[in-house]
């Protein structure tokens, strides 16, 4: 996967400004008392892109809609239609929510509501707000669309001025699709509908041939770009019709604009490359019923939600920690290394949960372990399946284990990091001077990466947890085992 383009610093900044509710409007938090699935949920919007994730029908769009029904520009009905049929069980629903609006009280937050009683939504004094929604029909081709028919028949007559894409509209698009809409023009075919024309060279053509998510994307940038500031953008799946590439870029895109224009954007996804712009305060799972904040990978919510092959999930608290379990099992397991996945669920309480909640559904049929690091403040419970790695701090107990090693390993150490042996002083020296100035633990291995010669992390990291595993046969030779149980047993 490719790394974001946005700056950390920007990220930081973002994050301080919804907690200084520096926002005109801003929709803080839904608590849903009762929606679907969901009972006592709730999600906290503290930065101003928050992505949804969920397996497929876990309650993405209720959390989507419900922060929507905030407003009055989204009706209920929108995102919970009621039918004559089945939907008896919507009595009840409930929504609360607190929100920023200045120009309803300047100081201090506000306190809304919705809910569903007696067959119909009821909010009392709903806050107005401009918001838009991009459906998964923004997708269906120009050529689909019924109110473009008449574009097609040959008696129509066209009086409207092409006129070109705003410069800042085109430079964005370009920036996600990754091509040129030089010569791309706009014109009004009645309604309040924009219809858009390409350019290949000196030849023209309609966005009947535009590719879905080519057409999707000119759309949904022209109107957020039109749109005031504060306005609130919601969005289903927002990798539809996209390249991967494009995806993390629509993100990264949403981001700037909150930071320009003070936007703020939920959506829903499926997509790995759309959290990868996003600090783990931005991103919320579904799951059974159940609401979690953090960053974790789509492949680690299969294995929460069950949908795996695999015969065990061990569950650990970041990607560092996958790493070195990895490495362990990776090194004793041999062929049984295949029939388990390590997830990193974005914090000891996440990885606790994630592996309880695991561990009493019984419509889940693999097992599952929870690893947590040295220094976590999290209980372990061995009969439970909640171990601990050793050491404090999980980096900072990893390299000292190779510096008390040097006068032995140094060599391996050395050129395992992809150094010539010549190098083993260089290297010494190093991580010598960096146990003295480091300040974060987390950096080490960047940090010595660098100062022999530009190795990047991840090689130095693999060198270092190569050497650990080989040294430290007690605690390998336990997990092995506790592992080895737990895969005969399914």
């Amino acid at each position: 996967m490719t790394y974001s383009e946005i700056r950390e610093s920007t990220k930081v900044k973002l994050l301080d400004k919804v907690r200084r509710h520096d926002y005109g409007k801003y929709l803080l938090k839904s608590s849903i008392s009762r929606i679907r699935g969901f009972t006592g949920e709730d999600i906290t919007f503290e930065f101003p892109v928050t992505a949804l994730i969920g397996p497929n029908g876990s309650g993405k769009s209720s959390v989507l809609g419900a922060a929507g029904c905030a407003y009055k520009q989204i009706k209920p009905g929108l995102f919970f239609p009621r039918s004559a049929i089945g939907d008896e069980s919507m009595s009840g629903w409930r929504v609360e929510y607190e929100l920023v609006d200045k120009t309803v009280n300047s100081r201090q937050t506000i306190k809304r509501s919705s809910n569903f009683r007696q067959a119909k939504w009821v909010r009392g004094e709903v806050l107005e707000r401009d918001v838009l929604f991009f459906g998964i029909e923004r997708t269906v081709p120009a050529g689909e669309k019924s109110r473009f028919k008449k574009l097609m028949r040959s008696t129509y007559r066209h009086k409207g001025i092409l006129t070109d894409l705003p410069s800042t509209v085109a430079q964005q698009i370009e920036h996600i699709l990754g091509k040129s809409v030089d010569g791309f023009k706009v014109t009004d075919v009645g309604h309040d509908d924009d219809f858009f024309i390409g350019r290949s060279g000196m030849n023209q053509y309609s966005e009947f041939h535009f590719g879905a998510g080519e057409s999707s994307i000119i759309r949904m940038i022209s109107e957020i770009e039109a749109t005031p500031s504060n306005t609130l953008i919601l969005i289903e799946e927002i990798e539809n019709g996209l390249h991967p590439v494009a995806t993390r870029r629509m993100v990264e895109y949403l981001i700037d604009a909150a930071e320009r224009r003070s936007i703020q954007a939920i959506f829903t996804t499926h997509s790995d490359y759309a959290l990868s712009p996003l600090p783990n305060e931005a991103i919320w799972a579904c799951i059974d019923g159940k609401l979690r904040q953090g960053k974790l990978s789509v492949e680690a919510l299969r294995a929460v939600a069950g949908r795996v092959d695999k015969k065990l999930a061990i569950f650990v608290e970041d990607e560092f920690a996958k790493c070195w379990v990895d490495s362990i099992l990776r090194e004793r397991l041999g062929v049984d290394y295949e029939q388990i996945e390590v997830h990193a669920v974005a914090g000891d309480g996440n990885a606790v949960l994630t592996h309880n909640a695991h561990m009493t559904n019984p419509a889940i049929t693999f097992r599952s372990l929870c690893i947590i690091d040295g220094d976590s403040q999290q209980k372990e419970n061995e009969d439970f399946g909640i171990l601990r790695l050793p050491g404090s701090q999980p980096e900072l107990t990893v390299f000292e284990n190779a510096q008390r090693r040097l006068d032995t390993d140094l060599a391996i150490l050395t050129v395992s990091c992809q150094r010539a042996p010549e190098a083993q002083e260089l290297v010494r020296r190093s991580m010598e001077e960096i146990i003295r100035t480091n300040r974060d633990p987390h950096l080490l291995f960047n940090q010595l990466g660098i100062k022999i010669g530009f190795v990047p992390e991840g090689i130095v990291r693999g060198a270092f947890l190569a050497l650990w595993v080989r040294t430290n046969e007690g605690f390998c030779s336990q997990l092995e085992s506790r592992v080895r149980s737990l895969i005969e047993e399914n």
